[in-house]
Order: C-alpha cells, then sequence, then structure tokens
C-alpha cells in the first residue's frame, strides 16, 4: 500500500511544481510595442461654423402700405437700383399734391405780404411829410409807423411759412419716392418675407422685404472656437472644412479674422473666428453647418511616435527608483522597459513629434501593457460552491 501512495504523492507534487512554474510565468506582463518612424504631421483645431455671403443686406421700407407688385423673388439677380417691390402710391401721391398746394398757399401770403409793406411804408412816409406841416397828429404818425413794422414782420412770417411747406413738400416727395424698393447692391435675393396684398407697418422699426447677399461666389463661415485653442490662431492660416451636403469633398479656406468679442455659454467662452472661402462653382449656400480644421502646423518627414506610447504608465521596483520623471516614452530593451525622457512638438489624432531624446527611427516603444496577474488569479482562484 505505500508503494502505491508515495508515487502518487510524488507525483502529485510534481504537477504542482509544473502548474506554479507556468502560473507564474503567464502572470509576468506582456509588452505590446510599435517601432518608432518618419512621416507627417498636421497639427489642426476642429470647430463648427455656418456658412453665410461675405456681405448680406436686409431690404426694407420706411413707409408703411400695402405691397402693390413684386418684380423680384428668390434667387432673383438683382442690380443695384433695380425696383423689388412697389407699395401703393395712392396715399402718398394725394399728401404730395397737398403739400404742393399748401407751398403754393405760402407763397401767394407772402406776396399779399410784400404788398402790405409797400403800402405802409408808402402811408408812413406821407404822414412824416404831413406831420412836418401839421396836418396830421403824432399819434397817426406813429401809427403809421407801426403798420409799416408790422407788414415788415408778416413778411418774414410769411417766408417761413413758405420754408415750412417746401420742406412737407419734400417729406411728401421722398415718402413717394420710398414705396419704391430699389436693390442697394448688386446680388442675389436669397430670401423674401412680403407677397403682394400684404400690409407692411414701419411705425417702430423697418419690416424686412428682402434679404439679398451682395456676392454668392465669395463666402464665408463664421466658427466659434473653444478659448484654449484660440491662442494658436492666426490669421492667413489654412483651413479644411466638409459640409454635410458634399461628405466627400473637401472645401479650403483661409483664415481672415479673429474677433476679440467672447461668447460665453454655459460657462464655455468662445471666440468667432471668420474663414473666408471662395465658391466658383455656387455649391456653397448660406446656411449650411461646415465642419472646420483649421490647420496650425503642418510637417513632413519628421521623427513621431504614437500617441499610446505617452500614455503607458509602469510600475517595477527598478522603475520606481531609477526611472527619470517628465514627457517620455517607455522602450523594450532587452525583454525589459526603460524610460527615456523626449521633448516633444505637434500632435495629432495619432502621432506626436519628437524634437529631441535618446529614440532612433526603428526604436521599440511600448504602447500597451497588459497584465495577466488579474486573469491568472481571477483563474486560479476558489472555485464557486457548486450543487
Amino acid at each position: 500500500m505505500k508503494k502505491i501512495i508515495l508515487p502518487a504523492v510524488a507525483l502529485l507534487i510534481v504537477i504542482a511544481a509544473v502548474f506554479f512554474f507556468f502560473t507564474k510565468n503567464n502572470a509576468a506582463p506582456q509588452y505590446v510595442t510599435e517601432p518608432v518612424g518618419r512621416g507627417n504631421i498636421r497639427a489642426t483645431v476642429s470647430a463648427t461654423g455656418t456658412v453665410s455671403a461675405v456681405t448680406t443686406v436686409l431690404v426694407g421700407t420706411q413707409v408703411s402700405g400695402t405691397i402693390k407688385q413684386l418684380f423680384a423673388d428668390y434667387n432673383s439677380a438683382v442690380r443695384q437700383g433695380q425696383l423689388l417691390a412697389q407699395i401703393d402710391p395712392a396715399s402718398f401721391e394725394a399728401q404730395e399734391e397737398q403739400a404742393a398746394a399748401s407751398l403754393s398757399l405760402a407763397r401767394a401770403n407772402l406776396e399779399k405780404s410784400e404788398v402790405a409793406v409797400r403800402d405802409t411804408r408808402n402811408a408812413w412816409e406821407r404822414n412824416k411829410v404831413l406831420y412836418g406841416k401839421n396836418f396830421v397828429s403824432k399819434s397817426d404818425l406813429e401809427a403809421s409807423e407801426t403798420s409799416y413794422l408790422s407788414a415788415l414782420a408778416q413778411v418774414k412770417a410769411s417766408r417761413a411759412q413758405v420754408d415750412q411747406a417746401q420742406a412737407a413738400l419734400k417729406l411728401a416727395r421722398t415718402n413717394l419716392r420710398n414705396t419704391r424698393i430699389l436693390s442697394p447692391v448688386n446680388g442675389t435675393v436669397i430670401s423674401r418675407s412680403i407677397d403682394v396684398g400684404q400690409t407692411v407697418a414701419a411705425s417702430f422699426q423697418t419690416p424686412t422685404l428682402f434679404t439679398i447677399a451682395q456676392d454668392l461666389k465669395k463666402m464665408q463661415i463664421v466658427t466659434s472656437v473653444d478659448e484654449a485653442d484660440i491662442g494658436r490662431i492666426r490669421t492667413d492660416q489654412p483651413v479644411s472644412f466638409t459640409v454635410d451636403a458634399y461628405a466627400d469633398q473637401a472645401f479650403q479656406g483661409n483664415v481672415s479674422e479673429i474677433r476679440n468679442a467672447p461668447t460665453t455659454v454655459s460657462n464655455v467662452v468662445t471666440y468667432e473666428v471668420i474663414v473666408k472661402v471662395d465658391n466658383p462653382e455656387l455649391k456653397l449656400k448660406p446656411g449650411m453647418t461646415a465642419n472646420v480644421s483649421i490647420v496650425i502646423s503642418d510637417k513632413k518627414d519628421i521623427l513621431r511616435i504614437p500617441n499610446a506610447a505617452l500614455r503607458v504608465k509602469i510600475q517595477t521596483p527598478e522603475s520606481a527608483a531609477a526611472a527619470p520623471r517628465g514627457t517620455g516614452v517607455w522602450l523594450l530593451e532587452n525583454t525589459q522597459p526603460r524610460r527615456v525622457l523626449l521633448s516633444t512638438g505637434i500632435s495629432d489624432n495619432r502621432f506626436t513629434e519628437v524634437l529631441s531624446g535618446n529614440l532612433t527611427e526603428g526604436s521599440a516603444v511600448i504602447v500597451e501593457v497588459r497584465d495577466n496577474a488579474k486573469k491568472t488569479s481571477a483563474r486560479s482562484g476558489p472555485p464557486g460552491p457548486r450543487f
């Protein structure tokens, strides 16, 4: 019996030792590496914006009335001074005629006042002669002088009434002229807010009748850039963007303006950046949403490392005491990791530029650490109860 038990015990010990040996080896971390290489990196700032015409003019009206005729519609190409709409001019023509009649009356009253001046002046001169001969009393002389001075004052008042009537006539003619809605610029009508028969009121604010884009071949994008990125934006930087209507086509532009007025929404501060874009084929339309990438820097054939290598953290008894601190990566040399400090430059979504450091092309940098200890311990734990 002992001859059977002892070999069995020895076999179990050997099996346990072998199991412990392989379990220990499997618990060691595994390092995933990638070689350091050369390539291109383009650093960008992403933002969204709205496509619009460089110059958009809102055409309104200064007078109230009913729209009698329309001479332009959506997408109509218009020239400066072209008639767009006509407000019913009947009441304004009547006001002009009334103002003209008032002016004629004021001029007639002026002539009447000038005649009265001549008459009172003659009477005063005649009374002065008669008073010298004692034919009239002094009170009669003074009364004739007063009449003359009153006539002079009436002439001044009549002239003022003429000026007032002329101003009223000018205003009436201006209002009549404003019933003709003219285009202030050359461009394209992109919006019309009125129809024939509609009444427009300009009592408190000028209503918008038409929206005219001056030149749809020259567009702009108004983007909102976060305050964390606005310091890297400069004028004339190249811009690449896409719109949903042409998702597979990348359009190009340039930064033309960086506005200093901040916009705060939910404690997020952004600044408007204006991008100028050529639109020769008229593919871009006002109001489109643009996904913008502003190119901060673009470098060719530079030494670069994967971004994942900068995020790797390894804690070993040796590295905790001897590994230098700072920006760096871990190299795998003879199956052992070694920390190397680097000076980095621009970065994109995948790679980061290496400016300096003890790193050469082809070096194996660790981009992932796979720790099997937890998996092994999980597998080697006591089994749960079975029923």
